[in-house]
């Protein structure tokens, strides 16, 4: 009987397992040998400490309110003057996408709609992806919680700065060229940078021209005490 007991216990939650839903960011699943070979695990993939937002030291003759984004190193600094920045981890674009140039926040959008470039429509269209003509805002949309368009000589770069559903891109190169950023980050970010405000992306091409930063790590006292 005890036996019989704990066949039935084990059943049960083995049922519950494939109840239970699965966390929107878990994107590894790991294979859990059973005499079955049917049991997942989801396994969420968490973003890198380094990545996660800090307040900084950094030297640079940029002026407070410059955002500078160091696509190599995946880092988005928001300059706040007297040697301080915050610094957020971002995602960029993948081989082929990076891009480098100075331009400037046209506008800005809360839960964004999400309007597919033609060229990327049929680009992944050709891979059997067929994107919408136009997805609204919401959680499930690519750009996530906020969105700050990046513009240059007054017309739009189809480049923005956005959230992600996709928080374990993060660090990585995977975008079409646009920067994306954790939706927690987007949002402090977007309430601090004004319409105007000038963007710096160094990457590929060197088209940013000289920009001096440089990054010195930590601010502890202002991690401590704040200010």
């Amino acid at each position: 009987m005890p036996d019989s007991i704990t066949t039935r216990v084990a059943a049960t939650l083995i049922a519950a397992t494939f109840l239970l839903p699965v966390p929107a960011n878990a994107i590894s699943l790991n294979r859990v040998q059973t005499s079955t070979d049917v049991t997942l695990v989801a396994q969420p993939k968490q973003v890198a400490e380094k990545f996660k937002r800090k307040v900084v030291r950094l030297t640079t003759d940029e002026k407070p309110g410059t955002i500078i984004i160091d696509t190599n190193n995946k880092f988005l600094y928001f300059v706040e003057g007297n040697n301080r920045a915050t610094r957020y981890g971002v995602g960029v674009g993948r081989d082929g996408f990076g891009w480098s140039g100075v331009v400037k926040i046209g506008r800005k959008s809360e839960w964004p709609e999400w309007r597919p470039p033609a060229e990327m429509r049929r680009r992944e269209a050709a891979k059997g992806h067929m994107l919408p003509v136009v997805q609204e805002g919401g959680p499930d949309n690519p750009l996530g919680a906020r969105a700050m368009y990046l513009y240059k000589g007054g017309r739009d770069t189809i480049f923005r700065i956005h959230g992600t559903n996709q928080p374990w891109t993060i660090g990585l190169n995977m975008s079409s060229g646009c920067i994306r950023m954790m939706n927690k980050d987007v949002e402090h970010l977007y309430e601090r940078a004004d319409i105007g405000a000038k963007v710096i992306v160094v990457g590929p091409g060197n088209k940013q021209g000289d920009v001096s930063f440089d990054d010195k790590g930590i601010d502890i006292l202002r991690t401590i005490f704040g200010g």
